[in-house]
């Protein structure tokens, strides 16, 4: 760490453009940390103005208040690769195997770690490719695509605290990981940087079936789902327990969403269901978060009314005073 490093602060930044949505208001703060020096930095200010943090990732899965935060939001901009255990180092050790240790800084947006992995012929990821955010929030979310999920690549991570900024690294049992959960999510820690075991290949087939894989499943996702202003899929899945007394007991709010015929037609201002997938709301150009937020209030009552269920938004709200949903 650079000690002669210093953190720039700015004032009343916008949100709207950083964020899927593209909506939401300014950040009283902002700071885009480069490095561990700069992030205790960022924190420090923080402590020593009275502030709330908020550390903003890719901005996926997010819904900021028109009111924008009153706080310091905190980007982190950290976007360390490195490769350990490399095919070369285990050639010259006559070594077969051929797990490698990738190390990415917590700003790596998912899809640059996956092409540069793929550029040193280092497998596994691609079936992340085309997911929206970066390192940090993958980890703080547990990212999944169908079976895969961050968990079963993650090694370990060095971590900073919220108050004490002290910098920890810990192994992947710390982080106590669910489905889209995480110890990260109590918001103690935050992520500087991320070990992942994957595996590196000297077969030119190999990596070149990995990379069409990783075309492919982008070229899906966008048949699929919408890939621009939106936050993905919107509501959680239903735990069992809430579906019980439901005629076919399914988990999948989408389906009670499209039984309901709200897909490509129900819009509140300029906040629409999506065409393509009932649980996700798409933002056309000049929506507010306000819209978004009626949009939903509106599928949660409907769904009520027909299922006596009411399905929850997965989302982060940020700075709401109040959770705004039903």
């Amino acid at each position: 760490m650079n000690k002669f490093e210093s953190i720039i602060i700015t004032e009343n930044v916008p949100l709207s453009d950083k964020n899927s949505f593209g909506t939401g208001g300014n950040a009283r703060f902002f700071a885009e940390p480069t490095s561990a020096t700069t992030f205790v930095q960022a924190l420090q200010f923080a402590q020593n103005h009275n502030l709330e943090v908020f550390v903003l990732g890719g901005g996926a899965n997010i819904l900021i208040s028109d009111n924008g935060f009153n706080g310091l939001v905190i980007r982190p901009a950290l976007t360390e690769f490195t490769v350990t255990n490399s095919i070369e180092n285990k050639i010259e050790s006559k070594s077969h195997d051929n797990t490698v240790l990738v190390k990415a800084g917590a700003g790596i947006s998912i899809d640059s770690l996956i092409q540069q992995c793929l550029k040193h012929h280092i497998l596994g990821l691609e079936e992340f490719s085309g997911i929206p955010g970066n390192v940090g929030g993958a980890v703080y979310i547990n990212l999944h695509y169908y079976e895969f999920l961050l968990e079963h690549f993650l090694v370990s991570a060095t971590l900073i605290h919220k108050f004490s900024c002290e910098i920890i690294t810990v192994d992947k049992n710390w982080f106590n990981f669910g489905y889209d959960e995480s110890k990260l999510q109590e918001k103690e820690y935050f992520v500087i940087d991320a070990t992942f075991k994957l595996k590196q290949t000297s077969d030119p087939l190999a990596v070149a079936f990995a990379q069409g894989r990783s075309v492919e499943i982008i070229r899906h996702r966008h048949k699929r789902y919408p890939y621009e202003n939106t936050c993905g899929s919107f509501f959680r899945n239903f735990h069992p327990q809430e579906v019980a007394n439901t005629e076919k007991k399914l988990i999948f709010v989408a389906y009670y969403l499209d039984q309901l015929g709200v897909k490509g037609s129900l819009s509140i201002g300029k906040a629409i269901v999506s065409h393509q997938h009932a649980n996700m709301i798409v933002a056309h150009p000049g929506a507010t978060s306000s819209d978004i937020i009626n949009l939903t209030k509106l599928m949660q009552r409907m769904v009520y009314e027909k299922y006596k269920i009411i399905p929850q938004p997965e989302c982060q709200l940020i700075g709401f005073d109040i959770n705004p949903f039903l």
